[in-house]
């Protein structure tokens, strides 16, 4: 008797199965589900995708050591010229609340200029999980989000700095953004 109805629970189990799969299948081939990038994904997508990644950055992270100079004014003045040039377009800068970028990107990048308080894209402490996770994403990008990996054509340092601009950036008025990102004369080692 216990082995029939152990053999009845996994038919039904393998017909649940099957039917998932088929269904998962069917749907994915049929294009309903809407990609373009002015239409929101649903809560539930949303939230699982907001998940992995939150995760997946977290723990790929996590073992990242962290210089101890993070807020020398070196740091801050190198990362600022690279922040402007290559991330205010989609992150923003003291002043900007939104950018052709902004408006057309999905999900919106964060507004990096403001207090973490502020942005409406998960919380951040300026703990070392932070910088790193920063760090992280920067070097790797993230997938389908419009973030590129910047580490093929960026060593770690060049990077890091970055990271340590991104940390002061919510505490810069526009004119002192204007001075800190400003690019001196190119044999400076800017990398420009």
């Amino acid at each position: 008797m216990i082995e029939r109805k152990a053999v009845s629970c996994g038919k039904c189990l393998l017909t649940a199965a099957s039917i998932f799969i088929f269904g998962g299948a069917a749907f994915l081939y049929s294009g309903l589900y809407p990609m373009g990038a002015d239409v929101p994904h649903n809560s539930l997508t949303y939230w699982v995708l907001e998940t992995l990644r939150e995760r997946s950055i977290a723990q790929a992270a996590s073992d990242i050591e962290v210089p101890g100079d993070m807020d020398s004014p070196d740091r801050l003045l190198k990362g600022g010229g690279d922040y402007n040039d290559m991330c205010a377009g989609c992150h923003l800068k003291p002043g900007k609340t939104q950018s052709d970028f902004t408006m057309g990107l999905y999900p919106a990048p964060p507004n990096l200029s403001l207090d973490e308080d502020k942005q409406h894209h998960g919380s951040h402490d300026e703990g070392l999980d932070t910088l790193r996770q920063q760090f992280w994403t920067i070097k790797h990008g993230i997938k389908a989000s419009g973030m590129p990996a910047w580490g093929p054509g960026h060593d770690d340092e060049r990077i890091w700095n970055m990271v340590a601009f991104i940390k002061r950036l919510p505490d810069l008025s526009p004119d002192q953004y204007q001075i800190v990102t400003a690019r001196g004369d190119v044999s400076e080692g800017n990398g420009h």
